[in-house]
């Protein structure tokens, strides 16, 4: 793990200007960079923010009470970690059945993003899942795999040829 993020931007749509205070910002912006890989990384971030570890949990919990934030979630640079291949595989799957067959894709270990976008004309795929192998051939077992779970083989593998930008967005 080299990151544990927040989705700042979620946060900050959920919070108006007029309720947030400094601390608030702090927060966001703190959690939207790389957090150290300490044993206790919320006391080390409490320790940046001038307060106690308990403190920011208790305002972290708040904000996950209030709807402010969503979740908190540990990001990992897949390349960092060995794994060198990723694919977006792209499923062409009916509708009805788009959101039950997500569910199944996403418990895949190796599968980072899972998320469904409408089909529209000229392109048939509705369901996008993001897979990480240390080899290709790690890859389409995967996709073969999730298609046997599933029962729809209808899908495209595309491979990223270049890498442009792997940061999350900084407040």
């Amino acid at each position: 793990m080299t990151a544990l993020a927040v989705i700042a931007s979620e946060v900050r749509e959920a919070v108006s200007k007029e309720t947030m205070n400094n601390i608030d910002k702090k927060i966001i912006s703190l959690l939207a960079q790389d957090i150290p890989l300490v044993e206790r990384p919320f006391e080390a971030l409490a320790s940046k923010l001038g307060t106690q570890e308990a403190e920011l949990i208790k305002k972290l919990k708040a904000y996950k009470k209030s709807g402010q934030m969503r979740k908190l979630a540990a990001v990992s640079n897949h390349r960092k970690i060995g794994f060198k291949y990723n694919a977006m595989v792209v499923w062409n799957i009916p509708e009805d059945k788009s959101e039950k067959t997500g569910e199944i894709m996403a418990t895949f270990n190796g599968v980072s993003h899972c998320y469904q976008r409408s089909k529209f004309q000229g392109w048939k795929y509705n369901l996008y899942t993001m897979i990480h192998g240390k080899t290709k051939k790690e890859c389409f077992d995967l996709a073969a795999k999730i298609a046997k779970k599933t029962g729809f083989e209808d899908n495209m593998v595309l491979f990223s040829s270049k890498e442009y930008k792997k940061t999350g967005v900084k407040y």
